[in-house]
């Protein structure tokens, strides 16, 4: 902790005689004003944005300047004395961007003339854009068939199933109002804003700036709502299901609906003036899946010698605690019979309340809260009989922040934003450890090979927590019109709880002592500190983002000194780390419609903390397997708090053009080289026992070129299309897989492979069709080569790793829209289908096939039916390998 007061105390001292910007949460509005019939500017000009406090006057060469502007799309007024007052409507302002406005003002013939209204178009180019971003606004998401941020996000050239442009998953920064919301344990974002809150939606694929940390694939950042100066309040209420024809590979018995309830509510608090405002929303959503099993075996079911009798007709089995004797016609009526259980339910609760308040002219105060529980299931093939006997699932998740905005003059503001996150995961069959209905694990193996158990449940309960606290200071200063100095420092503590083990109910305590593998807990308190200097520099031919960020991170770990005994040999504390990363980023801009830009930058990211804490212990098991194994971890794979920054070396080149008033194209071509990725050492202890440490071995590199390409929306329709070829390439897709080779006694891969993710040609298509306020209809439309798998065959070893290519994937969801009023209020009706074609498309696939719909595997058996109530092809139908089939939702949306 002393180290880091005094790193802190370092850069406190280089960085106190710059001024802070606010990171990535606003944009900012530049122009000229000038006389309509002369071209001279106009000294004094009055220019404001309608209805908010943002406003400034122009220069002696006409020219104003207006920073800090939350992203959306506003009215912007320019009065002047003798002049008729111009009114430019639909400026769209967004995070990070400067936005031109230029303003010609008319000499007023009468005293009260009209204002001239004028209507400004959205740029298909920007000229700042010094990487590869993309700004989608709360109009674009509400037009498109898309349920969660996931889907908006998947829709960007260069993200692949959440992997940005070949990084792994967990390499995302995901921020809401620019504060971090990522779970540090696992990666990733354990609070997902619902679309209804979305303001504006930012998304960066390519080089950062030096403001974003913790790092190395992207940044997705999230402004939230504000609550306007006129009450609204908008309620959809919507049902549906899956229609599919594959009943045979879903096992779907009758049709369970969909629900889904959503509502927003904002505007002024009455007697406050318009300075306290509200924005609320909430939704339950409800989804009773597509995968399901049949409720043949109870997990106390124990009475089954599928493994004593080798003639299927001599044995017997327990079915919900009744005997029966084994007959082939019997095995079928119980099947088909069974009660229908969905084994991938999931049920959401959100809700989000934002509070803004403009104490003086100068002062403003956002206080958020956001909520989410969340309780699902996950589909295992091996409990398709005994679906009562695998995992559940739930988290809640709330984030409070507070934010208090200062405005010293028109050029500089500053902000403080104080947070607290805490995230909550459960995981386990029962709640009570010492439920009656927990039997021995031995139950799992009543059954033999390709069949479903017969009994048993998993066996483990997980439970680990997230608290982080945040306190960022920032401050934003204009110096000119070509320079804006960046500067921001933030400081996180955080307090990883986590608690697992083994149910054991044949042992009078049935837990474990915390001495054995069986049971493992721990607390961490690791901090974090970060600031960065930048400056965009802005000139006429040329756009410059350069910065540099600095990094600091104590674990608050221990690592053991002897790795022959790693549990019992003595431990010392492990070290802190630093980094200073440079960013660069230019735009050249080539016409009045066209720029090219160049980025390049270090990207450094602490491993998900996952990987520093686990099996704390460090306790070894004698035996390599086990019939129910960690349900988050590998058995016998021990964290590393000494893990080194992973660390990416990114270089990027583009090209925007707008041709003519309605089209834009934009062209990137990037490399990415990664190092320090995370891998497993294998050791062996004094007794022989192998096992793997969590350390920095890996590499992989990426290549790739984006081409997109938008119609703006005129004559009834608009479309966006976007291509993706990329090569990503490394010596591991899974951080585990040393360690899994050595237990199959195999050799490492020594040479770079297509990674697991590694989709060589990507196609999205938007369409949008009719007019947005009466009847509309969007399209989406997505292609994708497959990813790749191993090779693998009866006859010969296992071939290149990831040296074969999956189907082609191929997707359409269809959104229709009929909206009316009657009265103050407006209504809605509306339709959306997923996966309008019912299309199987295939994710998993055997591996001596290269497809799910068939293995070779059956033939091998030689007719020789399961050691179980199944038959070989019920086995082998995976519904897991598929994508989800057609979803219908029906709905109606009311509001004023």
């Amino acid at each position: 902790m002393r180290s880091l007061l005094k790193f802190v105390s370092i850069v406190l001292c280089l960085l106190g005689a710059v001024e802070f910007i606010q990171a990535g949460t606003t944009g900012k509005i530049v122009g000229r004003v000038t006389d309509a019939a002369t071209g001279e500017g106009l000294p004094g000009v009055n220019v404001f944005l309608e209805n908010t406090t943002f406003g400034a006057a122009t220069d002696m060469d006409g020219n104003f300047m207006i920073i800090g502007v939350p992203p959306g799309t506003y009215t912007l007024v320019a009065s002047y004395v003798s002049y008729r007052e111009v009114r430019v409507t639909g400026v769209q302002v967004n995070i990070d961007k400067t936005r031109r406005v230029d303003v010609k003002l008319e000499p007023a013939t009468l005293e009260l003339e009209e204002a001239i209204v004028v209507e400004a178009d959205r740029p298909l180019f920007r000229k700042d854009l010094t990487s590869t971003e993309s700004s989608i606004g709360r109009e674009t998401i509400e037009a498109l068939p898309v349920e969660d941020l996931s889907e908006v996000i998947n829709l960007q050239a260069g993200v692949v199933n959440g992997h940005f442009r070949g990084g792994r998953v967990g390499e995302v920064m995901y921020m809401i109002n620019g504060i971090p919301m990522n779970d540090v344990y696992s990666g990733t974002y354990a609070l997902e804003v619902e679309n209804n809150s979305i303001q504006e939606l930012n998304v960066i694929s390519g080089t950062f700036n030096a403001e974003y940390g913790q790092a190395m694939s992207g940044v997705v950042n999230v402004v939230t709502k504000e609550g306007g100066t006129k009450p609204e309040l908008n309620v959809s209420v919507y049902s549906g299901g899956y229609l599919t024809a594959h009943d045979d590979i879903f096992w779907q018995k009758d049709f369970n609906p969909i629900y889904d309830v959503q509502f927003t509510a904002g505007g002024p608090f009455p007697f406050t003036g318009n300075k306290l405002r509200y924005f609320m929303s909430g939704r339950w959503n409800k989804d009773p899946g597509y995968i399901y099993g049949r409720k043949v075996f109870l997990p106390t079911d124990h009475t089954s010698d599928f493994l004593l009798k080798d003639v299927p007709e001599e044995r017997q089995f327990m079915s919900h605690g009744k005997i029966y004797q084994f007959s082939e016609e019997l095995a079928r009526k119980l099947i088909d019979e069974a009660q229908a259980v969905s084994m991938n339910t999931m049920e959401r609760y959100s809700g989000n309340l934002k509070l803004t308040y403009q104490l003086t002219n100068v002062d403003k105060i956002n206080v958020e809260t956001m909520y989410q529980r969340r309780a699902w299931r996950q589909y295992d093939h091996r409990f398709r009989l005994n679906p009562d006997g695998d995992y559940r699932y739930k988290q809640w998740t709330i984030n409070a922040s507070l934010t208090w905005k200062h405005v010293f003059s028109n050029r500089t503001f500053m902000d403080v934003y104080f947070s607290y996150f805490y995230t909550n995961f459960k995981q386990h069959v029962y709640e009570d450890p010492y439920d009656p209905r927990y039997v021995v694990k031995e139950r799992l193996q009543d059954t033999g090979a390709n069949a479903f158990v017969s009994g048993g449940q998993q066996m483990w309960h997980f439970d680990r927590s997230t608290l982080t606290h945040l306190f960022k200071s920032d401050l934003t200063s204009q110096i000119n019109y070509h320079h804006q100095i960046k500067m921001g420092v933030e400081a996180k503590r955080h307090r990883l709880w986590l608690h697992e083990f083994e149910i054991l109910p044949d042992q009078e305590n049935r837990i474990a002592p915390l001495t054995s593998f069986q049971n493992n807990k721990y607390v961490h308190y690791p901090v974090e500190f970060s600031g960065y200097i930048q400056d965009k520099m802005e000139y006429e031919d040329l756009i410059v983002n350069a910065g540099v960020r600095f990094d600091y991170f104590d674990p608050d770990g221990e690592v053991p000194t002897d790795f022959l005994e790693p549990g019992k040999a003595p431990r010392k504390k492990a070290n802190s780390s630093m980094q200073f990363s440079p960013r660069l980023g230019l735009a050249y801009p080539i016409s009045a419609n066209g720029a090219i830009h160049v980025s390049y930058g270090h990207f450094f990211q602490t491993p998900n903390y996952f990987y520093l804490y686990t099996n704390p212990e460090f306790d070894i098991d004698p035996l390599q397997s086990s019939v129910a194994p960690p349900p988050q971890s590998l058995k016998n794979t021990i964290g590393n708090a000494n893990l080194k920054p992973q660390k990416t070396t990114i270089y990027e080149i583009g090209l925007q053009q707008q041709i003519g008033q309605l089209y834009g194209i934009s062209m990137t071509v990037y490399f990415k080289d990664i190092r320090n990725l995370l891998g497993t050492q294998v050791f062996q202890t004094l007794e022989g026992i192998r096992y793997g440490r969590y350390i920095n071995r890996d590499y992989g590199f990426v290549r790739g070129f984006t081409l997109d390409m938008e119609k703006r929306y005129s004559s009834g329709f608009a479309l966006n299309i976007d291509y993706t070829f990329q090569v990503a390439k490394g010596n591991a897709s899974d951080p585990n897989n040393a360690f899994l080779d050595a237990q199959a006694n195999k050799e490492t891969v020594k040479q770079l492979v297509p990674l697991n993710w590694d989709r060589r040609h990507q196609i999205n298509a938007a369409l949008q069709l009719g007019t947005p306020s009466t009847l509309m209809a969007s399209v989406i439309a997505r292609y994708g080569t497959g990813m790749p798998y191993t090779q693998a065959s009866r006859v010969v070893q296992p071939l290149v790793e990831n040296g074969g290519r999956k189907p082609d994937e191929f997707n359409v969801d269809v959104y229709l829209n009929k909206q009316f009023s009657l009265g103050r209020y407006k209504y809605s009706v509306f339709v959306k289908v997923y996966n309008l074609l019912d299309r199987l498309n295939e994710l998993q696939v055997f591996q001596d096939t290269g497809r799910a719909t068939y293995s070779t595997e059956p033939l091998y058996a030689g007719g020789i039916r399961p050691r179980g109530l199944n038959t070989l092809e019920d086995y082998y139908i995976h519904p897991e390998f598929y994508s989800a089939p057609r979803r219908v939702q029906l709905g109606v949306q009311v509001g004023f």
